[in-house]
């Protein structure tokens, strides 16, 4: 397990994602939005342009990204809308939530979207690429604090707490060990999948849910935090995926080498044509129909994917 924690430490950026959902300091909310504001913390699987600036590897601002999405080429790293993009319209909101890089004045109140491509839980993560926004940066941007080094997890889903956050949705690791990205390195002949990154990813998430059990038992007065089960999703997909519509689960719609995963999408690339049938874009972010099932998937069915309530219970709270 040791020789996967440097591995599976630089991959946390890929999946970890922080939403946050509170009444503080927020605009008075339309008619038809559930919440009055929606702040979102992350990486790539949720950047919809804060990167497009910074001079870096992990950019998506050029075609065949955005091939499907109304608006185009905006720096989301996938064809079409990211997970967090079908939360906002499911909450009702009449806009997807803008990128901070973009947002000034009163419409920050409204809540932006401070994820960064490359992003992960230590703030080194990612300096391979190149230029991005940590987690830290992110969670300091909107606190206007002068704090640093925050690099426990723990303490900055903390510090949001003490920025106001009352409602925290925390979205657990997904199978790392099955993405394209990986399959295109692993030789393995016992399964198509590295369990053994996989493995590794169970016990960071189990520990996650431990955390957010605590914070609900009253370790932080007043918050509700939700834990989103991106793992049992996937083995759910793998499993099964002709029942959620997929016909291809091993390889990107566009990249280059074994699996489409060797890289991402090179500019101008020429995707597959039916993005519906792949789950992943490229060798590491979900199509846009992978992003809408999860997100109706924990927005308002049942608990499988989510802990110990929904989306839509705790934007009712």
């Amino acid at each position: 397990m040791r020789k996967f924690s440097k591995e599976l430490g630089r991959l946390l950026f890929i999946v970890v994602v922080w939403l946050r959902l509170s009444a503080m300091a927020c605009s008075q909310p339309q008619q038809q939005q559930r919440v009055p504001c929606f702040f979102i913390f992350g990486d790539s699987l949720v950047d919809n342009g804060n990167n497009n600036r910074m001079v870096t590897l992990a950019r998506a601002n050029y075609r065949p990204y955005g091939i499907d999405f109304p608006q185009g080429v905006t720096g989301r790293f996938t064809n079409g809308r990211t997970y967090v993009d079908v939360i906002a319209q499911l909450l009702g909101f009449p806009t997807y939530i803008p990128p901070y890089s973009r947002t000034r004045g009163p419409a920050l109140m409204r809540g932006v979207n401070l994820a960064s491509g490359a992003a992960g839980i230590r703030d080194e993560t990612g300096d391979n690429l190149g230029g991005h926004t940590s987690m830290n940066q992110q969670v300091l941007t909107f606190g206007n604090t002068s704090a640093r080094n925050e690099k426990d997890y723990s303490r900055q889903l903390t510090q949001l707490y003490s920025f106001g956050a009352r409602k925290v949705i925390v979205t657990a690791i997904g199978q790392i060990g099955c993405i394209p990205y990986q399959l295109a390195r692993y030789r393995g002949n016992s399964s198509r999948c590295n369990e053994d990154i996989n493995k590794a990813i169970v016990m960071f998430n189990s520990g996650l849910k431990k955390l957010v059990d605590n914070y609900n038992g009253g370790q932080l007065s007043g918050a509700k935090f939700v834990y989103l089960d991106a793992y049992q999703s996937n083995v759910d997909v793998y499993q099964n995926p002709k029942a959620s519509g997929f016909e291809v689960i091993d390889k990107g719609c566009c990249g280059v080498g074994r699996n489409n995963g060797q890289i991402t999408c090179l500019p101008l690339q020429e995707p597959c044509p039916d993005r519906t049938k792949y789950l992943f874009w490229d060798a590491f972010h979900p199509t846009d129909t992978a992003n809408v099932g999860f997100g109706k998937a924990t927005f308002s069915s049942g608990t499988r994917y989510t802990h110990p309530i929904n989306i839509q219970q705790l934007a009712m709270l």
